[in-house]
């Protein structure tokens, strides 16, 4: 695949997290190789025997999780969804599609990439799942207006929804009396 190549792993000056030797990696259902993945606070990368490989940028990763439907993969893997295309030939068919379709109302679509990491060892799944969540906290998608409120910050309802919302405190039994007319 022609989107593979040849850049020096990441270290600790990257915050490297894990290191999974002997890890596959599967592209849409085409495997790549064997080879290890790196976790760093940067990037997600993925090197084969051979020195090529790829990175993922945690803004592109729109999920990942544990993968044990053995009937979805017949092993154990980290799923990782990516909004972009990984193939050149994809690149060339989305450019051009995208001339063609300028005036079309569906230009919110993106191209998405489904990755697979099979490690050869399936304990190591959860510290791979862990580093992976902690590096990407350290990456809030700037379009995501709610991400603050992920990230423990209070939301603020008049600010995203335009409501008005009344904060005068309420006492305890200020509503027992109230007539109800329905």
């Amino acid at each position: 695949m022609s989107f593979l190549k040849s850049f020096p792993p990441p270290g600790s000056a990257e915050g490297l997290r894990q290191q999974q030797p002997d890890t596959e990696a599967v592209l849409n259902g085409k495997g790549l190789g064997t080879g290890i993945l790196y976790i760093a606070e940067s990037r997600l990368s993925w090197l084969d025997g051979s020195g090529l490989g790829f990175s993922l940028e945690y803004p592109t990763i729109s999920l990942h999780a544990v993968s044990r439907d053995l009937n979805a993969y017949p092993r154990e893997h980290l799923y990782v969804i990516v909004n972009a295309k990984y193939e050149e030939e994809s690149k060339e068919l989305v450019a051009d599609e995208e001339e063609e379709d300028n005036d079309d109302e569906d230009d919110d679509v993106e191209p998405i990439a489904e990755f697979r990491f099979v490690p050869s060892d399936k304990s190591a799944l959860e510290a791979m799942f862990t580093a992976v969540c902690e590096c990407q906290a350290l990456h809030p998608d700037p379009d995501d207006e709610d991400s603050d409120y992920c990230y423990g910050e209070e939301y603020d309802v008049e600010a995203h929804d335009g409501m008005e919302v009344d904060t005068t405190a309420t006492v305890a039994g200020q509503f027992e009396d109230a007539d109800v007319d329905h």
